[in-house]
């Protein structure tokens, strides 16, 4: 018990009202210790250039503070000399009480960490692929980790009910059929959680990664411990089970790197000058502020009965970028071509006459250039 003396005044009172006032003095004093420890920690942290020390004292500020009330309670308690059922109860108020404070300090440091280690995996440079790396790591590891403590805490704070204890012990006994429908039913939540784990260490995909999965492309935005949510490129969110990742294929653009080869495809008349648009191509590609410089080319890579297809490669350090940069080539190119060159765009050829000797006739066709 805190050895605070109490007026004689407090004997007249009964004795439930004495311990209510001993439990509210000894949470007074629990607070102003709890108040000095962190104000000067934060004193502290003020002189010290390192963020992290903040981040730590401001997750950890609030569940320490109930702690040192249930700390300083528990000690008071302990010279009050209750009766028999009076104590049953409390133990079993302690039993609910400590469990359910260690774990919401526990959380409170996995939380503090995750921040702390996201602090210093910055994903907004260009090279981030390290970075990514260890944000999705610990971002799985520490959900994974709350989700063991709350449920090894609902369990302590279970066990403390003594009717509740009996029940698990009977229902152990008896689980047979009960046991198995309810695994049966739990199935696909468990697949996804354990799927979930194996995700931590495989990395399949990690944070910001460029995905297309069910035909629709675009970044993983968060990874929880069940499912994962992917930005489509028009601001939908797509909702995906874990398990999906692993057990079907999908691709990963930004697998072993953030920067993309862009490919833009235009299909011109066969006569059309390559070599001019090759130099056109090359007079502003090396000035464009999204192409990064790792390499470009043009080239004809099919040809069909009416047009060729020529394809145009660059790259760029993003999957966003990149997508930019291949807006940006096309129009130049599709500018440059009406301007410049009008015949290049698609002819249909006809031959008419009714006489044995064909007259070739050329005329523009109808529709524009198509692409990609």
């Amino acid at each position: 018990m805190l050895d605070i003396p109490l007026p004689d005044f407090f004997d007249g009172l009964p004795l439930v009202w004495r311990h209510l006032i001993d439990v509210a003095i000894s949470a007074l004093v629990a607070l102003g210790i709890h108040f000095s420890v962190f104000a000067l920690l934060r004193r502290l942290t003020h002189k010290s250039e390192n963020r992290s020390d903040n981040i730590v004292l401001r997750y950890l500020r609030l569940p320490t503070r109930w702690l040192f009330v249930a700390i300083a309670v528990g000690i008071a308690r302990r010279g009050w000399g209750l009766s028999d059922p009076t104590v049953d109860l409390w133990h079993m108020i302690e039993g609910m009480a400590l469990p359910l404070l260690i774990g919401w300090l526990l959380i409170a440091i996995l939380r503090a960490l995750r921040e702390v280690l996201e602090l210093h995996a910055d994903i907004t440079v260009e090279n981030n692929l390290n970075a990514r790396r260890r944000r999705t790591r610990t971002g799985i590891l520490v959900r994974i980790g709350i989700f063991l403590i709350i449920l090894v805490t609902v369990a302590m704070m279970l066990l403390s009910l003594p009717s509740v204890r009996s029940i698990g012990v009977s229902l152990l006994a008896s689980a047979g059929l009960a046991g198995l429908a309810v695994g049966a039913a739990a199935q696909p939540a468990l697949k996804n959680l354990i799927a979930g784990i194996q995700m931590a260490f495989t990395e399949p995909i990690r944070i910001e990664d460029a995905v297309v999965v069910a035909g629709e492309w675009g970044w993983i935005e968060e990874i929880r411990l069940t499912y994962i949510v992917v930005k489509v490129w028009d601001d939908r969110r797509l909702i995906v089970p874990v398990s999906k990742f692993l057990e079907e294929p999908f691709q990963n653009w930004t697998r072993t790197g953030a920067g993309l080869f862009g490919a833009i495809f235009l299909y011109l008349d066969p006569a059309a000058d390559i070599d001019r648009l090759r130099a056109y191509f090359e007079s502003f590609i090396e000035d464009e502020p999204l192409y990064d410089g790792r390499g470009n080319v043009l080239q004809v890579t099919d040809m069909k009965a009416d047009a060729i297809e020529l394809r145009i490669l660059a790259t760029a350090s993003s999957s966003p970028r990149t997508f930019d940069l291949r807006c940006a080539i096309r129009e130049k190119m599709l500018a440059f071509i009406r301007d410049e060159m009008p015949e290049a765009f698609p002819r249909t050829r006809a031959l008419l006459g009714s006489d044995e000797t064909p007259r070739v006739s050329m005329s523009p066709a109808e529709g524009g250039m198509p692409g990609s």
